[in-house]
């Protein structure tokens, strides 16, 4: 998995201080998690294919996490997009797009198909045979949900050391990595383990966008390799943190640092802050593995 940080201040967008917004590369799968105002431009800065987005995850409806989903849609069917477009996101997410494509006579020559969320439990989204994406309640002012990504065992894996001097033939590979021992042209036949290795462990990948500090998370992100989590706000701000709903730095920490996460991903800055690294410090005096979110940061999951 490869993640792209789009956007990851809260609030309003700034000139250099863009909304939520986030790419995960599963495979080739392009999947879009939350679309703050200006997302299309922080794309296009990205030198992403708009096409290869086939899936866009919004986690609640306040505007600095889906204000530049219509933009965004409208600009794919300016583009010539001809294929279909998932949004999950929560209810009255449809009502919403198709008023404002309504309105301005503007609809789609592509398939938009919405999947609107309302249980408060955790859900299946989609799967595939690389991936499976479901939701994360989270608890915010409004309805919201994380996402948790994960990502499906691999094939077995060729031993190149092992192979050496044998005659193998194509449909050998295929046997050897699906799981399966070969027979040779000789007759002899070779046990899968000994020509291959392990495939590697499935990944996660959990996203919590805005929430106050919720421990019923913690067994649903247990040891994920990389959890970004809201920290809207300094320790010294935590009544204001408590009052609308939002975490912060020091809460995050303790979050990931109870579930036993690889590694945390701090976000959702208020634009109030000077210095961000002023999260970095206080996260990191709870839990050892902590980095900041930034625009344009690339991460290998």
């Amino acid at each position: 998995m490869n993640l792209k940080i789009l956007g990851c201040h809260s609030a309003t967008p700034n000139e250099n201080k863009h909304t939520s917004s986030q790419l995960l590369d599963v495979k080739g799968n392009v999947f879009l998690i939350d679309c703050g105002e200006g997302t299309q431009i922080q794309l296009r800065k990205s030198k992403v294919k708009f096409s290869r987005i086939q899936h866009i995850f919004i986690s609640h409806l306040h505007g600095d996490h889906f204000y530049g989903l219509i933009g965004l849609i409208s600009t794919f069917r300016l583009l010539g997009r001809t294929s279909p477009l998932t949004i999950y996101g929560p209810k009255g997410i449809k009502e919403i797009i198709t008023l404002q494509l309504k309105l301005a006579k503007s609809w789609t020559d592509y398939e938009l198909n919405f999947k609107e969320l309302e249980a408060t439990i955790p859900e299946s989204l989609f799967e595939d045979e690389n991936i499976k994406v479901s939701t994360l309640p989270l608890n915010h002012r409004v309805y919201t949900n994380g996402f948790l990504f994960t990502t499906k065992p691999n094939k077995n894996k060729i031993n190149s050391d092992a192979i050496a001097g044998l005659d193998l033939k194509p449909f050998h590979f295929a046997q050897l990595k699906n799981g399966f021992s070969i027979q040779l042209d000789s007759g002899n036949i070779i046990e899968n383990k000994d020509l291959t290795l392990p495939p590697d462990q499935p990944k996660k990948y959990a996203y919590c966008s805005d929430t106050a500090y919720n421990e019923a998370l913690i067994e649903e992100i247990k040891e994920v390799d990389l959890l970004y989590h809201e920290s809207t706000f300094l320790e010294q701000h935590k009544e204001l943190a408590k009052k609308t709903k939002h975490s912060t730095a020091k809460e995050a920490a303790t979050l990931a640092k109870k579930a036993a996460v690889k590694q945390l991903m701090l976000g959702h800055y208020s634009n109030r802050y000077a210095d961000k690294n002023d999260f970095l410090k206080e996260a990191s005096i709870i839990f050892d593995n902590v980095i900041l979110s930034e625009d344009f940061k690339s991460i290998t999951i």
